[in-house]
């Protein structure tokens, strides 16, 4: 690739040194992604067509959802076929800002419940939900820009299996040193702030939980908050370690399976986690069933 190119025409490496783990690999994601592709489309449908999930929690959810499936999209097909392919930009600063929005709406639910439908009003859901996507969308085109100005000086080989602005940099040879900074000063942002934030909440939300003089509504207030914060925690986790972490502390192979964790697992927890212990969700989708049945007899 001349210095004047753009990013297409990289031939991801993937898993080729193992060549004994591409066929389980490839059933193993397929299925996830069709299980995650099925949870997070079931939780947009139902909270656009159901009326009873027309609440601040539900549209966070869908949010999500729709961002989970543009992750998993976005990454899933380029691994699966493992082909020459443009760069995609994946925007997991948007996915760190609407957990963080969550965190605030789980707060506002459970510390202020009296006041929950005053604090998070609909106008304040859209502007919080518009304040993720234009941070994440601002923050996939300023790395993207970034990246396409180095010069690449004939490398064309990616040891990964998509396209990623750290494994981008490795390429260039020229100075890197100023996007690395911009890197970094963007990953605290995006990573460490939000993760503060959430950590702040949920300290007030335990404080508050331990007020209810109840055993039983003390453990459903914490069941309320505690499968969010596991994939707060799983989500952040591996995303910190990813790009905070000193350039050769991990193995290229154990990077990419923190890259296959964070880009499979954390969408598909998303839908099991908020679906099937759902009671909403799940009644939701009995009254979808039986009208979709109704309609098809009639």
């Amino acid at each position: 690739i001349a210095n004047d190119s753009t990013f297409s025409g990289f031939l991801l490496l993937g898993f080729s040194n193992r060549p004994q783990l591409e066929t389980p690999l490839f059933v193993l994601i397929l299925i996830v992604y069709f299980l995650s592709f099925l949870g997070n489309g079931t939780i947009i449908l139902l909270s656009w067509m159901d009326p009873r999930l027309h609440t601040p929690m539900y549209f966070f959810l869908s949010n999500l959802s729709f961002m989970d499936l543009c992750l998993t999209t976005c990454t899933v097909p380029q691994t699966l076929a493992n082909l020459q392919g443009r760069v995609k930009t994946i925007t997991y600063g948007g996915c760190c800002v609407l957990l963080a929005v969550m965190a605030y709406d789980r707060y506002a639910a459970v510390c202020r419940p009296l006041h929950y439908l005053a604090i998070v009003h609909p106008q304040l859901c859209l502007w919080l939900v518009l304040t993720a996507w234009f941070t994440g969308f601002g923050n996939s085109v300023l790395q993207t820009a970034l990246t396409m100005i180095l010069p690449l000086c004939g490398r064309n080989q990616l040891d990964h299996f998509f396209c990623e602005v750290p494994v981008m940099l490795k390429l260039s040879c020229a100075d890197t040193s100023f996007n690395q900074a911009e890197l970094f000063t963007v990953s605290v942002f995006f990573l460490v702030v939000p993760l503060s934030l959430i950590l702040l909440s949920y300290g007030h939300i335990t404080r508050a939980v331990l007020k209810i003089k109840s055993a039983q509504g003390r453990q459903k207030a914490f069941g309320t908050c505690g499968s969010h914060l596991m994939v707060v925690v799983i989500f952040f986790g591996t995303l910190i370690s990813m790009y905070l972490q000193p350039p050769s502390s991990y193995s290229q192979d154990v990077n990419k399976s923190i890259a296959l964790f964070y880009t499979l697992v954390t969408p598909l927890l998303n839908p099991l986690i908020y679906t099937l212990r759902n009671k909403e969700v799940k009644g939701a989708l009995r009254r979808l069933l039986r009208v979709t049945m109704d309609s098809r007899r009639s």
